[in-house]
C-alpha cells in the first residue's frame, strides 16, 4: 500500500506544471501558476535586467503593437492561456520578446524538472522548441 501511495505521489508530481522556471540559456525565469483554469507564466527575473544601451530596465521593444514598446519585461505575461491536451502536456499561446509574437504553443512535461516549450506558427507547419529546467 505504501508504494502504491509512492507511486501516486511520483505520478502528481510529474504532472505539476507550478514553479519557477530557468528558460533555455538562463535568460529568464517564469513563474508558471493556475489563472482560473488554466497555467500562465510570468517572468520574474532576468540575465540582464538592466538594457545597456538606456541604462533602464530592459522594455518590450519588439512588440509588434508600438503602444506596448516601453512595457517593462519583467512581470511580462508569456505562457498563455495553457489547458491541458493530454498527459503531461499544455496547450495555448506563447509571447516572445525578442521577436515581440504571440504564436500558438505547447508545454510538455518530460519529467518534474524539465520542461519542453514548443511555439508554432502557420497551424503548427513552422515550430522552434526549447528546454526549461526547474529553478531550484
Amino acid at each position: 500500500m505504501a508504494l502504491a501511495a509512492a507511486g501516486a505521489m511520483t505520478a502528481a508530481n510529474a504532472a505539476d506544471l507550478t514553479g519557477t522556471w530557468h528558460t533555455q540559456g538562463r535568460l529568464a525565469q517564469v513563474q508558471i501558476a493556475r489563472c482560473a483554469e488554466d497555467f500562465c507564466g510570468t517572468i520574474v527575473a532576468l540575465k540582464d535586467p538592466i538594457d545597456p544601451a538606456t541604462g533602464k530596465p530592459q522594455a518590450d521593444t519588439e512588440n509588434e503593437d508600438a503602444s506596448k514598446r516601453s512595457r517593462p519585461v519583467m512581470g511580462l505575461q508569456v505562457v498563455i492561456g495553457m489547458k491541458p491536451a493530454g498527459a503531461n502536456k499544455w496547450s495555448g499561446r506563447l509571447y516572445s520578446p525578442e521577436d515581440g509574437k504571440t504564436v500558438s504553443g505547447n508545454l510538455m512535461l518530460k519529467d518534474t524538472n524539465t520542461l519542453n516549450v514548443e511555439g508554432c506558427l502557420l497551424g503548427g507547419l513552422l515550430c522552434r522548441s526549447e528546454t526549461w529546467t526547474r529553478a531550484r
